[in-house]
Parts: C-alpha cells; structure tokens; sequence
C-alpha cells in the first residue's frame, strides 16, 4: 500500500496517530460506535446496551468521541434534561472499518482457534507441561473459540 509507514504507529505517548488508534480501537469505543451506528441513544440505553461498562467509563468513552469528532452529543432543553448521542459523519465512515474487521474476524475464527490450539500443543511438548497455556500464561483457546482435535 502506498505511503502505508508502520513507523507512524510509534509508540511515544505525544505520537497522534498512536493515540487515535489507541482511543478507537478500545473495546468500549468499538461496542459504543457498533450500536450508535444503529441509531441514536441516550445515554441510559447505551449504558444498558453495553454489558460491564461503568457510567465513569461510559460518560469518559464518549466524552473522548465527542472529542475526536466521531459522536455528536445533543442536549434537548427538557426537564429533566435529554441527551442524545449520535455518530457523525466521520464516525459513520470509522464503523464501515470495525465492520471490515469484525467480518474478517468471524471469517477466520475457525483459523485462529487451530492455530491457538496447534501453539499450544507444541508449547507444551516443549515444555513438558500439560497444557501450552500453562507455559505461555494464555488461555489454551479463545473465548468462545471451539476445542480442535488432534
């Protein structure tokens, strides 16, 4: 890919591109722009939307989106007070990328869990240990990744 330098993904904590990454690429980030991209929410429905999310964590997420321009925040004069949250046209264009990702991801599950499961076989042939997880201090397959035999 032309002008695609993986040296722009420095890892200095004043290097902008790593900091944009870092922000979108977090789970709540990823989770709060899946469902906004759905339709606008308040933020009681996002929170009830997002399993595990703290108010502190959700209120930050958003505030930090509404930072870099991906969420609209619309506060409706009402008592009691109305917020709304919606993606912008450039959070809107971010969502077509985690989507891009996400299908890549459920297409190659099958390969990731036997590669997980040939790693950790050989690890722990290795090392004589039972399991390759054991040795590497990771899970010996993925969350929800079926076990592969043989």
């Amino acid at each position: 890919m032309a002008g695609f330098d993986v040296k722009n993904w420095d890892v200095r904590e004043d290097c902008e591109v790593r900091q944009i990454l870092d922000r979108v690429a977090d789970k709540w980030s990823l989770l709060v722009i899946a469902l906004l991209d759905q339709r606008r929410l308040r933020f009681t429905e996002l929170r009830r939307e997002i399993d595990g999310i703290s108010q502190r964590m959700l209120s930050r997420t958003l505030r930090h989106l509404e930072r870099d321009g991906l969420v609209k925040r619309t506060v409706h004069p009402v008592v009691p007070p109305r917020v709304d949250y919606e993606l912008t046209p450039l959070g809107a264009s971010l969502h077509s990328t985690i989507k891009a990702l996400v299908t890549w991801t459920e297409e190659h599950q099958p390969q990731i869990a036997a590669a997980r499961t040939d790693y950790d076989v050989r690890v722990a042939a290795e090392t004589g240990s039972d399991t390759g997880a054991e040795a590497t201090g990771v899970e010996a397959t993925g969350a929800g990744a079926p076990a592969r035999s043989g």
